[in-house]
């Protein structure tokens, strides 16, 4: 019991703290909030607002109104309702695609690095080759053979077409940190490759992964997205890629008052992503030691 009273206590400690570094920075924090609400809306959404699951032919391609704030679709379904429900995929796609692909980048990266020798040569040959494979289209073709119909799968297939680059960023960091006397004692005193590499060179660096995974969440949204909107993976119907697919092959841009139908959708993608990037703003601030003692 004292055990779990001193986590909880340490987890609030640290939680305020991270907060009121967050408010340092404005954009940080309101990045934060959002990102936060976001995430909760598109989880605890649907289980306030399900989706609708029939027509409504009375209110097919409404404006804005009271009633419905953002307009109804091609069904006479409610725009907003159906955008609640359509950020689940997204989420879930954004978040496992860039941490899986960050953890297989510090793997190969921080090996590379660290080892050096024939190892480096070999892990940044193949990495460099990996680099000048089309990205999207190959995600297209493989979508579209492997049939892919669960966000876990897409998600691991982005992953391991996007870690390359990130590969090499992790490598210079860790090469500018093998030279710091720390890690240079840790070698003299034999720790190990892996306890110095995970012990002492990546929490160094937690800074520069978490900013690199929002970056890779955003591009991994972009991703989906495309994809959804080529119908090549077909998710949910509310999901905000085939939302703004359904809008355009149902001529909604030739129809002002619909308009609501493909705005929608692209301003919530558009919102999470500048979520995402503003948070990402303020995270080198939450990460930095002396911030946080001074707090």
């Amino acid at each position: 019991m004292h055990i779990f009273y001193n986590f909880v206590t340490g987890f609030w400690q640290e939680s305020v703290k991270t907060l009121k570094i967050l408010s340092r920075n404005k954009m940080g924090l309101f990045g934060f909030i959002m990102t936060t609400l976001i995430i909760l809306i598109s989880f605890g959404g649907p289980l306030l607002w399900p989706p609708e699951t029939s027509a409504n032919v009375a209110e097919i391609n409404k404006a804005s109104s009271a009633q419905h704030w953002l307009g109804t679709d091609f069904q006479g379904q409610d725009n907003l309702r159906k955008v609640i429900n359509g950020g689940k995929d997204i989420v879930i796609i954004a978040l496992l695609t860039g941490v899986l692909s960050m953890l297989i980048a510090v793997v190969v990266g921080s090996v590379s690095a660290f080892v050096g020798g024939r190892v480096d040569s070999i892990l940044m040959e193949f990495v460099n080759i990996w680099l000048t494979i089309p990205k999207f289209p190959l995600l297209a073709v493989l979508a579209t053979v492997l049939a892919l119909k669960d966000v876990v799968t897409l998600s691991v297939l982005m992953a391991i077409l996007d870690w390359p680059a990130l590969a090499r960023q992790v490598r210079s960091q860790v090469l500018s940190l093998k030279s710091r006397e720390y890690i240079e004692a840790a070698q003299m005193l034999d720790l190990g490759t892996p306890q110095i590499i995970f012990r002492e060179l990546l929490p160094n660096m937690m800074s520069f992964i978490a900013i690199s995974t929002i970056f890779e969440m955003t591009h991994a949204i972009y991703q989906q997205t495309g994809l959804v909107f080529l119908g090549i993976v077909p998710y949910s119907s509310s999901n905000w890629g085939v939302m703004i697919s359904a809008a355009e092959r149902r001529g909604v841009l030739f129809n002002p008052q619909a308009a609501w139908s493909i705005l929608a959708p692209m301003a919530a993608i558009v919102l999470f992503q500048l979520a995402l990037v503003s948070f990402a703003r303020s995270l080198d601030e939450v990460f930095n030691p002396r911030l946080r003692t001074s707090v």
